[in-house]
């Protein structure tokens, strides 16, 4: 239209008689309108970027650490690992480390979701951005700048928020097709208005409306813009989606397979029965064992050593330490090789288990995890640990069952145990004594039924499992290794954050629809009207002017209608509940 109203006022003879009318006005109006609808696109835009800057927010700007003898304030910014920081009561935590001394309750609801403060004593780990809502605790930093938790989560949102799911590659390839379309559109309507309509002003008129009307703007952003708003949102749960691939798939899930220790159960597990055999004394089963598994570090082992010490039972330090992981562990013990572990375990080192195994089914049928043991092939007994239900998995595995998921609680634990947990949280299928090489194998098998599987856990030995199903999801709570195996890591031990993402998918993903069926109904009609169609019946003929508004227009709305999932909340309040125990590894 500049070209053309430049030409006709610069060379008016080279146009037909009564044509040399120039375009001026329209090229600035179309212009206007358009910068005026990425001005609005842009601040729209900006607000789904808030859960980052909120995250980004959390971070405080001095720290105060010990100098010598004295306490001094300091950018946080320039904290060292190994520094020792101060937190008073009300401050927020300006770096990841461990508790050095005092006891405090730490609001951790800005990165976990979870609303109760968490009870922090001297070894338990402080997250930065945090808020210290009780006493006075000094700690020692561990992870400063980008390695702190806070920092990898707003890398990973910003990651998610950039990356393009399946859906969005389909919208590219219809994109690539849609603007030589349009020119070819533009192009025919020119030929057709100049050869048969009034002048070359009117051909002018359309060939231009086609071009600024069939802006792909609204069809390209259709899906981007949902995906940052909802990975956002899905942030400000709790829950920490990596790309826009694993939010698509969520929605698509049909088969949730669920770790039992830490992750259906607290993980905090507790050592409540003793049961010794053949003459071996309550004090000498439990003497063995807990030196034996002193050197472990899975959560049953741990549950014995502190078993022993809240008894009064002194162990000296074990040798030879051997673990054989989903079985058991081997060392030496004052001169004696003592097995601790499974009956198959035992009975592979030549030892008569009938005795131990049916003490293992007793604990086992009351909900306890048996932990056998004996000592230079010779029955010891068998130890009962209890790990209680998570507050909220029951009401957490009847939302997935309502949303029509199949539940599979998959573990390494005692069969009889597992049906103890599974019955109290109202799943059927159990699959027990599954080794950790076999969870990935269990997993490749519901896929080649057709299933779509999300697997949730928090142990290292879940991670080739979380890594081989359709969608992995990590328990916050749980082992680094088992997060870097995930797409989706859970901040708290929470598994209402699961329903949370699921629920978010959907959401999202009929926002995305409502966008690009609103994108593509606006260019179906729009591109037609703009070449002219309806002006031999109805004289109605549309100015680049107006062309450029309804096109500015569609983007805004298209922004706008994303922008609706700032809103979004989960169907039902997530129950919270406080988690200070240990993660496990089912």
């Amino acid at each position: 239209a500049w070209l053309y109203s430049t030409f006709a006022v610069a060379f008016p003879g080279l146009f037909p008689e009564g044509t040399a009318h120039p375009f001026y006005e329209a090229t600035a109006v179309v212009i206007t309108l358009v910068v005026l609808g990425q001005a609005l696109e842009a601040r729209a835009r900006g607000q789904t970027s808030q859960a980052v800057r909120r995250l980004m927010d959390l971070r405080p700007l001095v720290a105060r650490v010990i100098r010598g003898n004295a306490e001094v304030e300091i950018p946080a910014a320039t904290v060292r690992v190994g520094d020792i920081v101060v937190v008073r009561p009300g401050e927020k935590i300006p770096v990841d480390g461990r508790v050095h001394d005092g006891r405090s309750a730490v609001d951790e609801s800005m990165v976990t979701g979870e609303s109760i403060p968490v009870e922090k004593a001297p070894g338990d780990e402080v997250v930065g951005g945090t808020i210290n809502a009780s006493g006075v605790i000094q700690f020692v930093a561990e992870r400063v700048g980008s390695e702190m938790v806070l920092s990898r989560i707003v890398q990973m949102v910003r990651s998610a928020q950039g990356a393009k799911p399946p859906i969005q590659k389909v919208v590219d390839v219809v994109a690539s097709y849609f603007v030589p379309s349009v020119m070819i559109i533009s192009v025919v309507s020119f030929a057709v208005w100049y050869t048969f309509g009034p002048s070359m002003s009117y051909a002018v008129v359309v060939a231009v409306a086609v071009l600024v009307i069939a802006c792909p703007c609204a069809l390209g952003l259709a899906t981007p813009i949902s995906i940052m708003v909802a990975v956002g949102k899905a942030a400000e749960y709790g829950v920490l989606i990596r790309n826009g691939e694993a939010l698509q798939r969520a929605r698509n899930v049909d088969t949730v397979v669920l770790d039992k220790t830490g992750t259906v159960t607290q993980g905090a597990a507790t050592l409540i029965d003793v049961v010794p055999l053949g003459g071996v004394s309550d004090k000498d089963l439990l003497r063995l064992t807990a030196a034996v598994e002193a050197g472990s570090e899975h959560p049953l082992g741990m549950a014995v050593v502190d078993g022993a010490a809240a008894r009064g039972v002194r162990f000296e330090r074990a040798t030879d330490f051997v673990a054989v992981p989903g079985r058991g562990v081997r060392a030496a013990v004052g001169g004696k090789t003592v097995l601790v572990g499974t009956a198959s375990f035992l009975a592979e080192a030549g030892v008569d288990t009938q005795d131990l195994e049916r003490k293992a089914t007793d604990l086992a049928a009351e909900g306890r995890t048996p932990i056998l043991a004996a000592a230079d092939g010779r029955p010891l007994g068998a130890l009962g640990i209890f790990d209680p239900v998570k507050a909220d998995s029951v009401d957490v595995i009847r939302r997935l069952q309502a949303l029509g998921k199949r539940i599979v609680i998959l573990t390494g634990d005692h069969e009889a145990t597992a049906r103890a947990v599974a019955r109290e949280v109202g799943v059927d299928t159990v699959w027990a004594r599954v080794l950790p090489d076999q969870k990935a194998q269990r997993i490749a098998e519901l896929q080649k039924r057709g299933a779509r599987v999300a697997m949730v856990g928090d142990g290292i030995n879940d991670a080739p499992a979380l890594a081989q199903a359709d969608i992995g999801i990590a328990i916050g709570t749980g082992t680094d290794v088992a997060m870097e195996a995930a797409d989706v890591t859970l901040m708290g031990g929470s598994l209402g954050g699961v329903v949370d993402l699921m629920e978010i998918s959907e959401a999202t993903f009929a926002n995305i629809r409502q966008n690009l069926v609103g994108a593509f109904i606006y260019n179906v009609l729009g591109i037609p009207v703009a070449a002219g169609v309806l002006y031999p019946v109805f004289g109605i003929l549309l100015q680049p002017v107006y062309a450029g508004a309804a096109m500015a227009f569609s983007s805004v709305t298209v922004v706008t209608n994303a922008n609706r999932l700032r809103s979004f909340k989960p169907r039902e309040p997530r129950h919270t509940e406080e988690l200070t125990g240990p993660s496990g590894s089912g």
